[in-house]
């Protein structure tokens, strides 16, 4: 399996969910995360996808350090089975949109 057909299994996913996994990109900023999961109810996460085996670049690790250090849920997926697992843990979260 590749990481560009385990990342289209987690969009449909999402997206049967009620959710969007936006591509997210950041020039001039390396080591974003893959895609930006909004799930109903203000409820968000990062996902980095990985071919299964492949491990995160010290970039990557060092952006998914900071953005957990802000409050939000970063995941690194790299297997088909834990899709369900990744977008539960975002869809259940206690973390959430605030509005002003």
């Amino acid at each position: 399996m590749t990481e560009k057909e385990l990342e289209l299994m987690l969009v449909k996913e999402v997206k049967r969910r009620g959710g969007r996994a936006f591509k997210f990109i950041s020039p001039g900023i390396n080591g974003v995360p893959d895609r930006l999961v909004l799930m109903p109810f203000g409820k968000i996460g990062f996902v980095e996808v990985k071919a299964p085996g492949k491990k995160m670049r010290p970039n990557q690790i060092k952006r998914k350090d900071e953005l957990e250090s802000l409050g939000f849920l970063v995941y690194c997926l790299d297997s088909p089975e834990d899709i369900g697992g990744v977008v539960d843990g975002i869809a259940g979260s206690q973390r959430s949109l605030q509005t002003p």
